[in-house]
């Protein structure tokens, strides 16, 4: 989580919500690290997860993701949780939970729902209050007089 959280203080230089995201092999090894670029890209996939998955499965060769953990600073969103299911990651492990938008557990749980022809582990709350605390100082700093607006 120490790697993601760094990734995602990287995205605090584009001015993108400071989100980041690993991807870690069997052996624990990160095969795949990035932050939010939705901002720097114009592109609204540019989620810090989608990234590191789609990284992940080039350097593996195989859009199959088995054995590989998909280590976020912040709860995943509906979408990066179908992408976790739909690349076949063995576990998800997220730091921050997002009550807005969380597509693992608190406003959905896609990828341990039996409906579909994958589930993936779940590990919540590793370092969240660090992550957390991130997320607050960049939405904080936004509410601030003559701050940009929020995304």
């Amino acid at each position: 989580m120490w790697s993601a959280l760094d990734e995602a203080r990287l995205a605090l230089v584009h001015d993108d919500v400071p989100v980041g995201a690993v991807v870690v092999d069997a052996a624990g090894e990160v095969v795949a690290s990035d932050h939010n670029r939705r901002e720097e890209l114009r592109d609204p996939t540019a989620h810090a997860e989608l990234l590191v998955l789609s990284r992940a499965a080039r350097s593996r060769g195989d859009w199959r993701l088995d054995g590989h953990t998909l280590v976020v600073t912040l709860e995943p969103c509906p979408m990066c949780a179908g992408a976790a299911v739909w690349s076949r990651i063995d576990r998800i492990v997220y730091g921050a939970t997002d009550l807005k938008a969380g597509g693992v557990w608190s406003l959905y749980n896609i990828p341990q729902d039996a409906r579909l022809n994958h589930r993936s582990e779940v590990v919540a709350g590793v370092l969240a209050e660090e992550c957390s605390s991130l997320l607050s100082s960049f939405f904080e700093s936004r509410r601030q007089p003559g701050a940009a607006p929020e995304s």
